[in-house]
């Protein structure tokens, strides 16, 4: 992880995994470079289908330590739809929160001036020094309608993950495990009137690694 004297690299597959729903795999990537108060990180998530891509984001952030646990992060977001990209500008805040609950929130503002939250909750709860059990919870929730996104607002979409994963060595670990994702509001209704279900449960497997 060293770079130099003062500076730091991490790169982390948070997620790559295979899932048995329409969106055969998904990835969650992220790293960061710079000092224990400066950081440049680079953020990307998204589904593929059979080679194709069929949602995508890219972050790049500067951070600032804000206290000696959570980082205050702010830049721009380029996500990827049918109809071409959304830039969005981005305010965060990443850390640990009491109890080793690990916390990315971010607040989403499109060019069209759209406004979205998205909250991100997990923590490793040690079975033994190699198996790891991992609850997830992602929370997005939308200020107005965004039909471009198929998102209505409010409350758009809640989903809770249980990984089980075994380290291999403390940098590579494959898992499995299973999600549950619902829709609710304006944004089931969009999915609904597209012939897809508000309501779904996911099984899954996939490998994490950092370096």
């Amino acid at each position: 992880m060293h770079h130099g004297e003062s500076l730091f690299y991490y790169v982390e597959a948070e997620r790559l995994e295979y899932r048995d729903d329409a969106s055969a795999t998904l990835w969650d990537l992220q790293g960061w470079y710079g000092s224990d108060l400066h950081k440049l990180w680079i953020k990307t998530e998204g589904h593929a289908n059979d080679s194709n891509v069929e949602d995508a984001e890219l972050q790049v952030l500067y951070s600032r330590a804000w206290t000696a646990f959570f980082d205050l992060q702010f830049g721009l977001r380029v996500s990827e739809i049918d109809d071409g990209d959304i830039v969005s500008a981005v305010a965060g805040l990443q850390g640990m929160a009491p109890y080793r609950v690990e916390v990315d929130a971010a607040l989403f503002v499109s060019e069209d001036g759209d406004v979205s939250i998205r909250t991100e909750f997990e923590r490793d709860i040690f079975l033994t020094e190699q198996l790891i059990l991992q609850p997830r919870a992602e929370i997005d929730i939308a200020l107005q309608d965004i039909p471009e996104l198929g998102v209505g607002s409010g409350l758009s979409e809640l989903s809770l993950g249980l990984r089980l994963r075994y380290e291999v060595t403390r940098k590579f670990a494959p898992y499995l495990g299973i999600e549950h994702e619902r829709s609710f509001g304006d944004t089931a209704d969009l999915l609904e009137a597209a012939g897809q279900d508000p309501e779904e449960t996911t099984l899954l497997a996939g490998l994490r690694f950092w370096f």
